[in-house]
């Protein structure tokens, strides 16, 4: 996420800038802080970005790194006309209030000359404390110690503001509203664009684009959902309500302006003219564990597919595989989306047989990301981010089923049969430990 919101922010990330797994800070070399706060605008995995004025691995160190900070730097915010304040944070321990009051007492070698204002500094200035990840094995002293001024906080309020619990429309597979942001975020997504899910569901992946100024769109194959029909997904509600729908989803959070419209369709079949239509591609696939991967079939397969739809609208469904989601998915996106633009979506993995040939690809499509989200010890679902980078011609159509990594994709097709096998062990297992 930050990487994408870095670019999006005209900055760069470099390959040397060091990612620590075990620790939740980061160190990042951003040009400008009007480019920090602009990333802080948008992350919803960043709880908050400061300056960094010292650090150590030691108070010793962190002390020394402090005095040989340029004082000219910090002069600004510390003249004699400012209030300021020095907040203390620990991670995985906490300290008592004399503690804390003993760590800040220790920075007066820092010329301060402003008056102290607890309630509402001009300035605030942060003691970060880094005691690692494990909650029974914490050190007495700190791995990593830092300290700097405070430039502005992340949007994690998003999440709770945009909780699903709280949402108007909500169904099944409603994606959770953080990685709705998230997703966003890798699409880059801004003011003006044109965001497109083709199985849009009840909208959850709408409306963290529209609330980024991107007017949205999407289809489904599903009549009731699209239409706000059929049986609720509330605990409590049998049927719907009248005014149960995407676009009521996004008029609760003052998002209606963006919204262009849903139609009913099958992503398999080709709806929109040929061209360049969306600056960005947000979806979730249905993966065949609460919702069925479907699409539409021809009058001579098996009258039992035949599904009626409310208001005497018929349709023959046929299966959709895994595999063949995946491949219209992103010759779809090859043709239709504009070049710069993204195409996110999650990809379900058996995590026993996973490896990095059976992520998809096509050749006006580069990778950019691929981020793990887990299920358990044996699936998981990866958030695939990629972007196109050649114009899509007629030869492209078809290009991937030339490709010799065809066959490993094929393994998606089995993901439901995996994944329920995995469900049955565990059941069979925590049914033998009862026993015992």
């Amino acid at each position: 996420e930050i990487t994408s919101l870095l670019s999006l922010c005209g900055g760069q990330f470099s390959g040397e800038q060091e990612i620590r797994v075990n620790s939740p800070f980061w160190i990042l070399n951003i040009p400008s802080e009007e480019m920090a706060r602009g990333l802080m605008k948008r992350t919803v995995c960043a709880k908050s970005i400061f300056e960094l004025w010292g650090h150590g691995r030691s108070a010793g160190e962190l002390y020394a790194s402090l005095k040989n900070y340029p004082v000219d730097k910090m002069l600004p915010y510390l003249q004699s006309d400012s209030t300021y304040k020095v907040h203390i944070h620990t991670f995985n321990k906490t300290l008592t209030q004399a503690q804390k009051i003993k760590k800040i007492d220790a920075l007066e070698f820092l010329p301060f000359k402003g008056k102290v204002n607890l309630k509402n500094p001009e300035h605030i200035f942060w003691i970060l404390e880094d005691y690692g990840m494990n909650p029974n094995d914490v050190p007495e002293e700190p791995n990593h110690l830092y300290f700097g001024r405070w430039i502005a906080d992340g949007q994690r309020e998003l999440i709770e503001s945009y909780s699903v619990k709280k949402r108007h429309f909500i169904g099944n597979t409603s994606m959770d509203a953080c990685l709705s942001f998230i997703m966003a975020n890798h699409g880059r997504v801004k003011p003006n664009d044109v965001v497109y899910d083709p199985f849009v569901g009840t909208g959850g992946l709408l409306i963290s684009s529209a609330h980024f100024g991107a007017y949205v769109c999407g289809t489904d194959i599903d009549y009731n959902t699209i239409h706000g029909l059929g049986k609720a997904s509330r605990k409590n509600q049998k049927w719907r309500g009248p005014d149960e729908n995407i676009r009521a989803n996004l008029r609760q959070y003052g998002l209606e302006k963006y919204y262009l419209d849903a139609l009913v369709a099958d992503s398999s079949r080709p709806i929109w003219r040929k061209g360049m239509l969306f600056d960005a591609i947000i979806t979730d696939p249905p993966y065949g564990i609460r919702e069925a991967p479907r699409r539409m079939g021809s009058q001579k397969e098996t009258v039992k597919s035949v599904e009626r739809s409310t208001e005497n609208h018929f349709f023959v469904s046929s299966s959709y595989h895994l595999s063949d989601i995946f491949f219209d998915l992103l010759k779809f996106a090859a043709e239709h989306l504009v070049m710069g633009g993204r195409l996110v979506y999650w990809l379900p993995i058996y995590r026993p047989e996973y490896t990095e040939e059976i992520i998809p690809r096509h050749p006006c499509l580069k990778l950019i990301s691929n981020c793990e989200q887990i299920f358990s010890s044996h699936t998981s679902r990866r958030l695939i981010t990629m972007e196109k980078v050649k114009e899509f011609k007629d030869q492209d159509e078809n290009s991937y089923l030339l490709d010799g990594q065809y066959m490993p994709y094929r393994g998606h097709n089995s993901f439901r049969e995996k994944y329920f096998s995995g469900v049955t062990k565990r059941i069979a297992k925590e049914e033998k430990d009862h026993q015992k």
